[in-house]
């Protein structure tokens, strides 16, 4: 496993080691013990997964505590560009986001940690996408940041007018009008 750091502390990528042969391919999608020596030390308590179609925009959502998440995510089938957005008031990169383009070829896995938003865009025809959490979904707890903030400028890699978005996502707030931002100096994990 190859540990890749972002430009923001603590959000990594982790290339996985593949073995592939004519047969097809092989690979540990996620070691505990190897995970805690390389990333952080955190356990996982829930997997999710989600089909969206070309254009679906998922996010950028975070769980306030006492359910904060963090999110080791992938994509089974297809490709997204997958971003986390430092909310950590007082972090030195409050605002800055980190992203990459996840596909069922580079196998891929990001990591984000608690303190950020999540989100992710759909840029193949369809897209299967997987992500491990730390803690309990909490509908009461949720957060959400507005996608196109203009202060946080995120290339998203689509046409505006290819978005596709919850109702719910359509009311996100923006950065400067959210009710909870996290505190860089908690520890997260």
């Amino acid at each position: 496993m190859n540990v890749i750091k972002t430009n923001i502390e603590g959000v990594v990528i982790i290339e996985p080691r593949v073995f592939a042969d004519e047969r097809g391919y092989f690979f540990e999608s996620y070691s505990q013990h190897i995970f805690e020596e390389r990333v952080c030390n955190t356990r996982f308590i829930q997997d999710n997964e989600s089909k969206s179609v070309y254009g679906v925009l998922r996010g950028l959502h975070f769980q306030k505590p006492p359910f904060a998440q963090s999110k080791l995510v992938r994509v089974i089938k297809g490709k997204v560009l997958d971003v986390a957005v430092d909310i950590r008031q007082g972090s030195p990169t409050f605002g800055k986001y980190a992203s990459v383009e996840l596909t069922e070829d580079n196998k891929r896995q990001f990591f984000v940690p608690r303190g950020f938003a999540h989100g992710f865009v759909v840029l193949s025809d369809d897209a299967i996408f997987q992500y491990k959490c730390d803690n309990y979904y909490s509908p009461q707890n949720e957060g959400a940041l507005a996608w196109d903030d203009p202060d946080l400028n995120i290339d998203w890699k689509l046409p505006i007018d290819k978005i596709i978005l919850s109702e719910k996502d359509k009311l996100n707030s923006k950065l400067q009008e959210l009710d909870y931002l996290f505190d860089y100096n908690e520890k997260q994990y």
